[in-house]
């Protein structure tokens, strides 16, 4: 089987106003690093988003889908569908294909009546999460986000944690790296925060 493109860390946060995701931009082919400019979170509709670890290809693949998906479910419905549904239908996709999977680790995220964020690996299992992680260097992410997490976390305080927690997965897994890429989903939608910005949390 040709090795895949793979490698990174996710991170996903619920707050009090919206959910935070955060993915490193690193892609890597066995040990050498192939590019530090991937993009792994995708707005999936305007209140809805993903991050995904693992393959590439099989990522952008299974979001192709999902936004397909959530678009004829608006057209069918007359209104958005929900977290938990898109969470769902997610791990069905992926417990139907288990024999032939996508290789990926995704979180699920949004904001539609209220903030929420699902764990789902590459065989359907899913978890709703206040605060998680995925990837190669989620162990480092885990230990910031263990010990950083509040209840009632405001979005700003959400995304610090999230910088810090991807800092720490790349300072120690070889397979993360390269820039980082935040977004928000609230009730106003889905936002990703420029590098000027993460500068400024970061101060």
């Amino acid at each position: 089987m040709a090795e895949k493109l793979k490698g990174t860390t996710t991170v996903g946060i619920v707050c009090t106003d919206g959910v935070v995701l955060a993915a490193d931009r690193r892609a890597s082919l066995g040990n050498m690093v192939l590019s530090d400019n991937v993009t792994k979170v995708f707005q999936i509709d305007d209140h809805l988003a993903l991050a995904g670890a693992g393959s590439v290809g099989d990522i952008l693949s299974l979001v192709r889908l999902l936004r397909a998906e959530t678009r004829l479910y608006k057209a069918k419905a007359g209104k958005e569908m929900s977290v938990k549904a898109l969470a769902t239908l997610t791990s069905n996709l992926l417990h139907g294909n288990r024999f032939m999977p996508y290789f990926g680790w995704f979180l699920i995220a949004g904001h539609t009546g209220k903030p929420a964020l699902y764990s789902i690996d590459m065989a359907g299992g899913i978890t709703e999460d206040r605060f998680t992680a995925a990837g190669s260097g989620m162990e480092f992410a885990f230990s910031i986000l263990e010990d950083g997490y509040r209840d009632g976390m405001s979005l700003e305080d959400g995304v610090r944690l999230a910088l810090r927690a991807l800092r720490a997965s790349t300072r120690r897994d070889v397979f993360t790296g390269g820039g980082v890429l935040v977004v928000s989903v609230t009730a106003d939608g889905y936002r990703e925060y420029s590098e000027e910005e993460l500068k400024a949390f970061l101060k």
